[in-house]
């Protein structure tokens, strides 16, 4: 892929690594979970390679349990993005908390955050590409991928958003359940987390202001999607998707 075919690309993205996966004990015990292998890949390695079939030239990554191993697997990538860390050894900061803090390593622009306990394959057209496509910074503070709940693969709430006839999103009633689940794919802008604590927070406390203000756009993914965050969930995805291995990037 050209850099001109992917010139409004974000050129910087973070991955989200730095969670102590203890719903798949005992595996974990002893492996951060983004180095999980599904098909014999490490979960991250999964979002690597879309971000480098994007034309994503860099790659944040934090770290916090077990991160020497997670370290020391990525330095050894060959392939782009080029990734940096972002170091939370010393206290977790949550996913709101955390990307505020890589934000010096991240810049001005706007760019893409990945959490890395998903598997994503592409529908009609990349959903990285799909995403740039319908970032519009004057409006939007926040976009955010949403899988359709009834092929949300290994997930097991209640789903995160309703969506009107006219597009617009709310978020779930108490008790109920909803269409939509976030898909842990989405550009966010740095002026999203202004006057935010420099203690953990979620980003679910950015997407909700950013709703309120009518500064928060969605869209939804047209591919297959796999959350991993148990032991059930690992071996559904396995199942599914060794069967046939995909094409990097796909």
């Amino acid at each position: 892929m050209t850099r001109s075919s992917t010139a409004h690309v974000p050129r910087k993205a973070m991955i989200l690594a730095a969670g102590l996966g203890t719903r798949m004990r005992p595996m974990t015990e002893s492996l951060p979970k983004p180095m999980v292998r599904v098909c014999d890949k490490p979960l991250i390695d999964w979002s690597l390679d879309h971000l480098e079939s994007a034309g994503v030239e860099e790659a944040v990554v934090n770290v916090h349990y077990l991160a020497d191993i997670l370290v020391a697997h990525l330095k050894n990538r060959e392939e782009r993005p080029r990734v940096v860390f972002s170091d939370e050894t010393d206290r977790l900061m949550e996913s709101g908390g955390g990307v505020k803090k890589a934000l010096p390593l991240l810049g001005d622009d706007p760019f893409f955050v990945i959490n890395s306990d998903i598997i994503w394959l592409n529908g009609t057209r990349p959903a990285l590409q799909r995403l740039a496509d319908a970032w519009d910074p004057d409006t939007m503070d926040a976009l955010l991928l949403l899988q359709p709940l009834a092929g949300a693969h290994g997930y097991t709430d209640k789903g995160d958003f309703e969506m009107d006839p006219l597009g617009k999103v709310h978020r779930r009633k108490t008790g109920q359940m909803a269409p939509f689940v976030f898909a842990g794919i989405q550009i966010l802008h740095p002026r999203l987390f202004k006057d935010t604590p420099d203690t953990p927070f979620s980003l679910n406390d950015l997407y909700d202001r950013a709703l309120n203000d009518q500064r928060l756009g969605t869209i939804a993914h047209d591919g297959d999607w796999y959350h991993i965050g148990t032991m059930p969930s690992l071996k559904l995805a396995q199942d599914a998707l060794c069967r046939k291995r995909m094409p990097r990037g796909h």
